[in-house]
């Protein structure tokens, strides 16, 4: 099998860990309906893993999504820890998060292009 595979079938197994973590956190601070792991990067060396972070907020301000992404991205020890307990991997990799506005991007655009809809 090719290593391109093999990095896919890593990175795709590694995404379905952390939901799956996220899912099962037990920490009344962060509202996990709110936030959704959205892509994992992982690099060649298998040394770092780019978890991409959407954060779900009708409501709130961009500011506001920030701080939640800040405050979840000082506990990546703890996704780690899970991701080690539940990979065969011999060096966990190190966890990057990333906040990723590609849904809230999408949403934005289909607004708009309803919008024109309705008007023509």
């Amino acid at each position: 099998m090719p290593k391109v595979f093999r990095l896919e079938k890593l990175e795709s197994d590694f995404l379905r860990i952390l939901s799956q973590a996220l899912l099962e956190w037990k920490n009344p601070d962060f509202p996990k309906e709110k936030i959704s792991f959205t892509r994992v990067l992982l690099s060649k060396d298998k040394r770092y893993l780019d978890l991409f972070v959407s954060i779900f907020e009708t409501s709130g301000s961009l500011e506001d999504r920030e701080n939640l992404f800040h405050a979840l991205q000082s506990h990546t020890k703890h996704f780690r820890s899970v991701l080690a307990k539940n990979s065969h991997m011999y060096v966990t990799p190190e966890i990057r998060m990333v906040f990723d506005r590609g849904i809230e991007e999408s949403v934005r655009m289909q607004k708009i292009i309803d919008g024109l809809k309705n008007e023509g």
